[in-house]
């Protein structure tokens, strides 16, 4: 007997709400000076409803096939960024509070985060967790297909820039494939 996965209700495109920021670089942190492309946030990308849960989030994920889910966890309390890879954080249970840009950058973003949202994070957009939730906090981790990623602190004395200026933008969008936010920035 095989058991099937269901997918993740996803919001309709027509009634999705998406939040764009350009963070401006702090010290050795890029953010978005780079190559431009906004942090994107979707809220409740994913209709949070009591049968939202990681395997089904990851199912819709695969099932777009631009990306890949890689782990199941909360956000690291410490600022970083990846240079190797733009990152898709979709949360799957409890609530946040994050910070994007570095807690120190005049230009950070604070943001609220719960089940359901998702974040499209570009190469060079320091993240970090600020306070969680009493219900806890947990998310899916993905990255293009292929991709590895790498993680990078603002202190390395390694050229991350080069390898953020070197990646593509998406030709698909991570969740909403064809027609989706990230096509549109």
């Amino acid at each position: 007997m095989s058991t099937s996965v269901n997918k993740a209700s996803l919001t309709p495109l027509n009634a999705l709400r998406v939040s764009q920021y350009q963070i401006p670089r702090h010290g050795r942190i890029p953010n978005t000076s780079i190559q431009h492309k906004p942090l994107l946030v979707y809220h409740s990308a994913f209709v949070p409803d009591t049968h939202l849960t990681a395997v089904a989030v990851e199912a819709h994920i695969a099932s777009v096939g631009l990306y890949s889910a890689q782990w199941q966890y909360t956000m690291y309390a410490k600022n970083h960024f990846h240079s190797t890879t733009h990152e898709l954080l979709v949360v799957f249970r409890g609530s946040a509070r994050v910070c994007f840009g570095g807690e120190d950058n005049p230009g950070r973003v604070e943001l609220d985060v719960s089940k359901g949202d998702a974040m499209l994070v570009p190469a060079g957009v320091a993240h970090r967790l600020l306070e969680q939730g009493e219900d806890g906090f947990e998310m899916v981790g993905s990255y293009p297909v292929g991709a590895t990623w790498d993680l990078c602190y603002g202190t390395e004395g390694r050229n991350v820039e080069a390898h953020i200026a070197a990646l593509g933008w998406l030709n698909k969008d991570p969740l909403y494939g064809d027609d989706g936010p990230a096509l549109h920035v």
